[in-house]
């Protein structure tokens, strides 16, 4: 289990540059939301780059080398660069997929980690009109600044009879062989949405979801989102229930479902090659899991 930040260190300047990286972020990406000249790329992993993701990646950088000139800086387009306790973690636009199609449900994400911990982050979603940030022992928060903000705190519910869970696809645990045990999940819990990407874990921070999980993450996915739902009161982890973003995988709840979720989804992630090796009795995965593989939809 991962330590967690010392709250009694004060982020608050670090926290109102994120902010400043964030309105300077927002502008570039607004601008060139369905520009019809906008320039889509395939980097080798076959995911879509544009000009923006490019611009805001360069722009941060550019920012932080004249204010943070001793940080490093981990960017989803051009990687690490410096050699620094501190390091600011960048997802330009998270949700690229969305913003080439035009679906206003992206976002940039900014966090700084201190000697691996996560020690603040910033979620800014302009076409959603909605900003989350938290800092290590204040609180998660959302609004349009720091002065007008609304707490985010986690929900209550505690049976995943009663939750609700969001994902972004079912490609991916198709590809990591845990197809069933995801639809196992999905199957006991009230209620499925693919809000998908930053969106999911944000409302897990607010209390309107209680669960989300995905298969396959990079860590400037999951970082300023940890810090928010972990400081909204939930839990994150990776599928072997590790504390952090730091694991290539996520599970976030409200904490109460934790556990619970873990005995669905952490099987192969503990290296367990038994499928069925949960009971058997009324209620049990085994009785949950479908007979047979459902065929995986083409994601979006």
């Amino acid at each position: 289990m991962r330590a967690v930040p010392d709250p009694a260190h004060d982020y608050t300047d670090d926290l109102r540059l994120a902010h400043v990286l964030a309105d300077d972020a927002d502008a570039l990406t607004t601008s060139r939301f369905k520009a019809l000249d906008l320039h889509v790329m395939s980097k080798p992993d076959l995911t879509p780059v544009t000009d923006a993701d490019q611009a805001v990646e360069e722009a941060i950088r550019r920012t932080l080398s004249r204010v943070r000139s001793r940080d490093a800086v981990t960017g989803e387009e051009q990687g690490t660069t410096g050699n620094s306790q501190r390091r600011w973690i960048v997802d330009p636009i998270d949700g690229t997929k969305n913003f080439v199609r035009g679906v206003p449900v992206w976002a940039t994400l900014i966090a700084l980690a201190v000697d691996e911990q996560v020690v603040l982050g910033v979620v800014s979603a302009p076409q959603l009109q909605r900003r989350w940030w938290a800092s290590a022992g204040n609180g998660a928060w959302t609004g349009r600044s720091l002065l007008k903000a609304t707490q985010c705190h986690v929900s209550d519910v505690r049976r995943l009879e009663d939750a609700s869970m969001s994902y972004s696809s079912l490609r991916g645990w198709e590809e990591r062989g845990q197809m069933d045990d995801f639809v196992a999940l999905m199957r006991r819990v009230w209620r499925t949405r693919a809000y998908g990407d930053f969106w999911s874990y944000m409302l897990i921070a607010e209390g309107a979801v209680d669960l989300a999980a995905e298969p396959e993450l990079a860590v400037h996915d999951m970082a300023a989102v940890e810090v928010i739902v972990r400081e909204a009161g939930g839990m994150f982890t990776s599928l072997d229930g590790t504390d952090g973003p730091w694991g290539g995988n996520a599970l976030a709840s409200n904490g109460h479902l934790h556990d619970a979720a873990l005995s669905f989804l952490g099987s192969m992630a503990d290296g367990d090659d038994d499928p069925d090796w949960r009971s058997s009795g009324p209620g049990s995965v085994s009785e949950l899991r479908p007979r047979a593989r459902p065929e995986a939809p083409a994601e979006d």
